[in-house]
């Protein structure tokens, strides 16, 4: 058993000591509701998601402290808790120490027994603790009482419609300015303005806007507002509805997972409203729901039939009518009764055209700044500078997938590159992403820069032949490793008269990993390396995209 120490125990003992008597326990959450430990069929019970610590000062009935905590975290949390209550409690409580301690779990109670020793508190079990089983039934009173996030009549459908389009993945064809106005005329909603998020790999989904002012308003303030706090008020600034998705289970530590990478039963749908005077709402009401299936079916078949239109960034204006099955039984008005409903969906190239160019770009670039993606390269790939010595090149060139050639000058010791492996399906699918740009024009380093955390970055562009930058990658600009690996890159390219190349290669997950053999090389792309003077672009700054939520 793990035992304060000394200086802990002084510094508790100089705490004042009052005359209360403190209740203490650790129940379950359930459906992110406290357990009362009432249940009485075992056989039914919830399936608990945490934990919830509760300390009270049952004489003077006020909360002192409390905490979440997974199941399997040990009794160490409890006591964490119980010193925060003596030296940090909730206001407006004081820090001080009770006289008397009551517990309703017998374990519990030997185990502070042994670790609150020489405190000088009296220790006792007590088979109820009212006032934290009051407390944790006003807890279960609360959300008993808000509505489910989804009413019960719209909830499968709408989930089901939601999988369609993450299916349909609109973003991998329409970015987050290209947007679609969905008539629909029905519950009080005229038209609804929709913008796709994902291209960028942050968060996918739908932004469903009301109206084409919030729609403006919202990407102005995200361009004039750097703070988190400006952004965090533009964001509740909204007026939409939205649908966007999640992996179904929780990570720890916040790591992040690609959504692009995992199978469709993983994914879970999340729908809400967001409105300028009721914020974020995580639940909808009747016809909310009933307005997102039928335009999610709507933008379902019109990505079904026109998605072919939107490839390589194209946007061309289109347009088409749906007769849509209402998902209202019970309407009150005639109008609702009908069985189906017509829905218009069309594209506003116009509209595209004045949201990209109102983009505000790093003003040292100047106005044509090309937009640079980060939606090229696949997450999570294995990503190294190096050299491929010239006899093992021309071995490369002829027995590579594809090809990509320049008029390379031999010189030095071999050809710099930038590889990148991936799994077999994603390399080839870079390739072709590649190709359909106008394959790989160049590869350069430029300078970049995070204004809220003051970070200095160095950040590796490849350059398609469509003029279009993408970003494979951002090293730290006091990494040893990279800094001495730019050096050699420096250098090497120096020597090849500015050429260098681009090798994408499989075997991620395999013994190959980090080692590709040439069996494992799959694409060679020879291009021009170009300095940060050649592009001109200045440092370039991390912003905050719109594409987020």
């Amino acid at each position: 058993m793990t035992a304060l120490n000394r200086s802990t125990r002084r510094r508790l003992l100089q705490l004042p000591q009052i005359a209360s008597v403190w209740e203490g326990d650790r129940r379950p959450l359930v459906s992110g509701v406290a357990s009362t430990n009432d249940w009485t069929d075992a056989g039914t019970d919830p399936e608990p998601n945490g934990e919830c610590i509760l300390w009270v000062d049952g004489s003077q009935g006020m909360v002192r402290a409390m905490d979440v905590v997974t199941p399997e975290t040990g009794p160490e949390a409890v006591v964490r808790t119980l010193l925060r209550a003596m030296e940090y409690p909730h206001n407006p409580n004081s820090p001080a120490r009770p006289q008397k301690i009551v517990v309703s779990d017998r374990e519990l109670l030997f185990y502070l027994r042994g670790v609150l020793q020489d405190l000088d508190i009296v220790l006792d079990y007590v088979p109820a603790l009212p006032l934290i089983d009051e407390i944790f039934r006003g807890f279960q009173d609360a959300v008993s009482s808000r509505p489910p996030q989804l009413p019960p009549q719209h909830a499968a459908v709408l989930t089901q419609k939601a999988l369609a389009i993450w299916q349909d993945a609109p973003w991998r064809v329409l970015a987050d300015h290209q947007i679609l106005a969905v008539e629909v005329n029905r519950w009080d909603i005229s038209t609804l303005y929709v913008s796709v998020m994902g291209m960028l790999g942050m968060e996918y989904g739908l932004l469903l806007y009301r109206s084409l002012d919030s729609l403006k308003r919202f990407r102005q303030r995200v361009q004039v507002n750097d703070s988190l706090e400006d952004m965090e008020e533009a964001f509740l600034g909204q007026d939409c509805l939205f649908a966007t998705f999640e992996h179904e289970h929780d990570y720890p530590d916040g790591e992040m997972v690609d959504l692009s990478t995992v199978s469709i039963a993983e994914i879970e749908p999340v729908f809400g409203n967001l409105h300028p005077l009721e914020g974020l709402r995580s639940f909808l009401y009747d016809e909310e729901a009933a307005t997102l299936v039928v335009v999610l079916e709507a933008i379902h078949r019109f990505l079904r039939q026109h998605r072919q239109k939107f490839e390589h960034g194209a946007f061309p204006e289109v347009s088409s009518r749906y007769r849509i099955p209402t998902p209202v039984d019970d309407a009150a008005d005639d109008a609702a009764k009908s069985t189906s409903i017509a829905i218009k969906v069309a594209t506003l190239p116009d509209l595209a055209a004045e949201l990209f160019d109102s983009t505000d770009f790093d003003a040292a670039a100047g106005p044509d700044l090309p937009m640079v993606r980060d939606d090229l390269v696949p997450a999570n790939s294995f990503l190294s500078l190096g050299v491929v010595p010239w006899e093992m090149l021309e071995i490369l060139r002829s027995g590579a997938e594809y090809y990509q050639p320049q008029s390379v000058t031999a010189a030095g010791d071999g050809l710099p590159v930038i590889m990148i492996q991936t799994s077999r399906p994603k390399a080839k699918t870079l390739i072709e992403e590649i190709k359909s740009a106008g394959g790989l024009q160049a590869i350069c380093f430029n300078p970049g820069e995070d204004p809220f955390g003051s970070e200095q970055y160095d950040l590796g562009l490849f350059q398609t032949g469509n003029g279009d930058l993408h970003l494979f990658g951002e090293f730290g600009e006091d990494d040893p490793t990279h800094v001495a690996a730019r050096k050699k890159w420096d250098q090497r390219c120096k020597k090849t008269k500015g050429y260098c190349g681009l090798i994408i290669a499989r075997g991620l997950t395999g013994a190959s990993r980090g080692k590709p053999q040439f069996k494992d090389m799959v694409g060679l792309f020879e291009a021009r390396s170009l300095t940060a003077k050649d592009l001109g672009l200045g440092t370039l700054q991390l912003r905050l995209a719109a594409d987020w939520l």
